[in-house]
């Protein structure tokens, strides 16, 4: 066993979060490397020497054929076997933003047993337009990640494909019942909001669901922009409480748990 937990930071063409989600890992006590998805498809890496896979924020491939699609294929045609022997080691898993489309479209998430196959999606705003603000988050749910964390939160989103849908109620409700909805946009006083404050129309709120196991974490908001302080965008009004924002609870729930899990 490492001494520290260790994080890939997965990237390929079009990752543009990924040095924000490094920093992170690193302030919570975590080995960190960035890997680009051609060293693992080519082996030169193995996923499984790794605690905790991030998938970060970016227009990977530029967001051809639709946010995360080209990505999300190479991991599940790639790494299929490779993803689903992580997740069944018990290991943990984060997609922020394109990092949330990529889990979504290669049927990580919500989570259907041994199938990598896609059951709900995130697409268009219904602004038509790319959504880039703060937005007020409501917990819920059961996810390691989320542990702790009991009050309203606010992350940045920048996104123009974040609706989160499903193709029937069924499947909705079936979230629901089973506590996979962990992040609900809401009002500053934890309110069901209307537009901006739901910035892209998404299903009950959504902006972020967990596997059935709670270890897996897919979410819109960029909590690594508000990992400190002072980068919330009133930080220079507000009593400084703490060095960190209310983003930092989240790396580091996840680097405990492996300190745990793993010892």
């Amino acid at each position: 066993m490492p001494k520290k937990p260790k994080v890939i930071v997965l990237r390929t063409a079009g990752t543009n979060c990924d040095e924000e989600t490094v920093f992170a890992f690193q302030q919570c006590g975590a080995d960190v490397d960035s890997v680009h998805i051609k060293q693992l498809c080519a082996k030169e890496i193995s996923l499984h020497d790794y605690h905790i896979l991030a998938i970060p924020g970016g227009f990977t491939y530029g967001d051809d054929i639709e946010s995360g699609r080209i990505l999300a294929n190479e991991l599940r045609v790639h790494l299929g076997g490779e993803i689903r022997k992580f997740i069944d080691d018990g290991k943990l898993i984060i997609g922020i933003c394109n990092g949330f489309q990529v889990l979504v479209k290669a049927g990580i998430l919500p989570g259907n047993g041994s199938s990598l196959a896609q059951s709900v999606s995130l697409t268009f705003n219904n602004s038509n337009k790319f959504e880039a603000r703060w937005s007020y988050l409501k917990p819920g749910g059961q996810c390691v990640w989320t542990e702790g964390i009991d009050h309203v939160v606010y992350f940045p989103v920048a996104h123009a494909e974040g609706k989160f849908v499903t193709p029937d109620d069924k499947i909705l409700r079936k979230l629901i019942d089973r506590n996979q909805i962990v992040f609900s946009y809401c009002e500053p006083d934890g309110a069901d909001p209307d537009y901006p404050d739901n910035p892209n129309g998404s299903y009950e709120n959504i902006a972020g669901i967990t596997d059935p196991t709670g270890r897996i974490l897919g979410l819109m908001p960029h909590p690594e922009r508000h990992f400190l302080f002072n980068q919330h965008p009133s930080w220079t009004r507000l009593k400084k409480t703490a060095k960190f924002g209310d983003g930092a609870r989240i790396f580091q729930n996840g680097v405990d748990y492996v300190k745990r899990k793993f010892k």
